[in-house]
């Protein structure tokens, strides 16, 4: 008979995680307080884009391995749940300040990225258009984006196309009334449970604020200057993000900081001058104290596990986070890096 797992939480580690130990014959039920995307997953932006390359280390290198493997997994969860996640691996643009720093990056990539990845330096790159202190652009072919919320819509469809059970305004849930084996994938409020659990300091919540511009360019490459996301999706939108809040009252409105981003995209990418602005969103992003996602099990929780701490690059890392947390959960086998372990 098939192994039964509880998965709580539908973001998109959750999913993630879901969609894995259904590929492997679980019976899945995933059960969300509110809706697929509640919390941070469901934002606007979805940069799927790497770390420097220099100075490498084995966080770089599970997010390297999620990144090529993106293409083929998202690509399968289309498939199977017939609902597209928006998935394009378009590139990314940089403007360059210090020509001699992305030199370096470029030979570091060339060291550390399997071919046919690589970095570049250009004076002419395509896409949106924006000006570069030195006249010169930095350029990847690794970086990709997608839809997050078509992306956790497409994982759900994919997961109940293949039986699983997906179950949303579930209400709060506790590790009492949830039987083993279950993964926790609950986000900010998640970290703040485990946090009192364990009784020292997992992590907590940063707010993110973002914004949709209307402005056709979905095959253009994404720009990144200064912290700053710009992302072209294929729906005729670009996504504007993101803010880093430690401090915020209400972690659901936007406000005048993200006004300002909008501008700074705008003097950045000349094109969107004019684009009306379709969507604002703001969101709890988990942010764990050793800024690298937690997996594992949950400690004198016997059946369960927790699976967190995704910040900004919980869609970036998903095939990896679920492959290996599906590992642990069916067969035993821990592959989790010592950088994303609950110690």
């Amino acid at each position: 008979m098939a192994r039964a797992v509880t998965v709580i939480g539908a973001g998109i580690f959750g999913l993630s995680c879901a969609w894995e130990l259904t590929r492997r014959g679980a019976r899945v039920r995933v059960i969300e307080a509110r809706r697929i995307g509640a919390g941070s997953s469901g934002g606007t932006v979805g940069a799927l884009a790497p770390h420097a390359p220099e100075n490498w280390n084995a966080k770089k290198q599970m997010q390297l391995e999620a990144l090529v493997a993106a293409e083929g997994w998202w690509a399968e969860v289309a498939a199977s749940g017939g609902v597209d996640p928006g998935y394009a691996r378009t590139g990314r643009v940089q403007p360059v300040a210090d020509p001699a720093q992305a030199e370096a990056r470029v030979a570091a990539a060339a060291c550390n990225w399997p071919a046919p990845f690589r970095m570049a330096l250009t004076d002419a790159p395509r896409g949106l258009g924006c000006d570069s202190p030195s006249g010169l652009y930095l350029t990847d072919n690794l970086t990709a984006r997608l839809s997050p919320r078509r992306a956790g819509a497409a994982l759900a469809a994919a997961i109940r196309a293949a039986g699983g059970e997906v179950q949303e305004d579930a209400g709060p849930q506790t590790p009492e009334r949830v039987e083993g084996p279950a993964v926790w994938a609950t986000g900010a409020e998640g970290l703040a449970a485990l946090s009192a659990d364990l009784g020292r300091e997992m992590g907590g919540g940063v707010k993110g604020q973002s914004a949709l511009l209307a402005h056709a360019a979905p095959d253009a490459p994404q720009v990144f200057a200064e912290g700053l996301h710009v992302v072209p999706h294929a729906d005729g939108t670009v996504a504007v993000g993101s803010t880093s809040e430690r401090e915020f009252t209400d972690p659901q409105a936007t406000d005048a900081q993200l006004e300002a981003l909008i501008e700074r995209a705008r003097a950045l990418c000349p094109a969107l001058k004019d684009a009306p602005v379709v969507d604002r969103w703001a969101g709890v992003r988990p942010r764990a104290v050793s800024r690298a996602p937690l997996l594992g099990k949950w400690p004198g929780r016997p059946g369960h596990f927790v699976v967190n701490g995704g910040f900004k690059i919980g869609f970036g890392m998903a095939p990896v986070v679920g492959a290996m947390m599906a590992d642990l959960v069916l067969t035993g086998e821990d592959r989790i890096p010592e950088g994303f372990r609950l110690a």
